[in-house]
């Protein structure tokens, strides 16, 4: 038996979660998807607050992963220490609120969701991924296991897919809101894409108005990201999954407008 997983690229801001909600659950109906994770960080442009993650969750995901702007909102903390389908990346400091992995019971069994986060090109004080996966690695809790890895470089990306080939169903990247067009099944059986892209306008700079972003590269004073408007897309990717072995059997990547 196969099972169909859904793995959705960014949500950013308000079109973001507009889109989430119009387009995630006729998707998932459509295709029989059984299980789906969803990468919400940006849900509030910068960081995402407790209403934005439920919002999220109503909209069709089974889990909610982060990534570097965990921490912006501090009223997420607490709600973090209570959530079992919002998770963090695990290589934070382990004093950090929140946990880095969850275990789902579904009817065609557990799914375990790991969470990680990359160090190059990032400034996040945080342990090395390799490790951290390492030892989570150790004592997998489910056969079907899924890792969002949150990180800016490609290369960083690329060898966390083959460093879980064949310990992973499936491995995909997150951060950079630009989709890459690798979505591919490792000769491990492993599921894998280097982004899953970006849930959010399509005519901005991964989600902000263009002309700040512009301006931004020419030297203009900082200031709070404008989240762009207009047309959007919901992006990620669709890994079939065999439910006897935890191995990956396909690998598609979606965009939905």
């Amino acid at each position: 038996m196969t099972v169909k997983i859904l793995a959705v690229g960014d949500v950013c801001g308000t079109v973001g979660l507009d889109i989430l909600h119009r387009r995630l659950k006729p998707f998932k109906q459509e295709n029989d998807i059984r299980f789906c994770v969803v990468n919400g960080e940006n849900a509030n442009v910068v960081g995402v607050t407790p209403k934005q993650c439920d919002s999220i969750l109503k909209a069709g995901a089974d889990v909610v992963t982060l990534g570097n702007h965990t921490w912006t909102r501090w009223e997420l903390q607490p709600y973090l220490d209570e959530s079992t389908r919002v998770i963090r990346p695990a290589n934070f400091a382990p004093q950090c609120p929140g946990r880095g992995d969850t275990v789902i019971n579904t009817e065609f069994g557990k799914v375990w969701v790991v969470n990680l986060i990359g160090r190059y090109g990032l400034d996040s004080n945080t342990d090395n991924p390799f490790v951290v996966a390492d030892d989570l690695f150790q004592d997998p809790p489910a056969d079907i296991v899924l890792v969002d890895f949150h990180a800016e470089a490609t290369s960083e990306k690329v060898a966390m897919g083959y460093f879980l080939e064949g310990r992973a169903s499936a491995v995909w990247g997150t951060h950079t809101h630009v989709q890459t067009s690798d979505a591919t099944v490792l000769p491990g059986g492993t599921g894998y894409i280097t982004d899953l892209g970006m849930t959010g306008p399509i005519r901005s700079v991964i989600g902000v108005v263009p002309d700040q972003s512009i301006g931004k590269f020419l030297g203009d004073p900082p200031r709070r990201y404008e989240p762009a408007s207009g047309p959007a897309k919901l992006e990620g990717a669709v890994f079939e999954i065999d439910t006897d072995t935890g191995r990956c059997v396909r690998a598609e990547s979606v965009r939905l407008t």
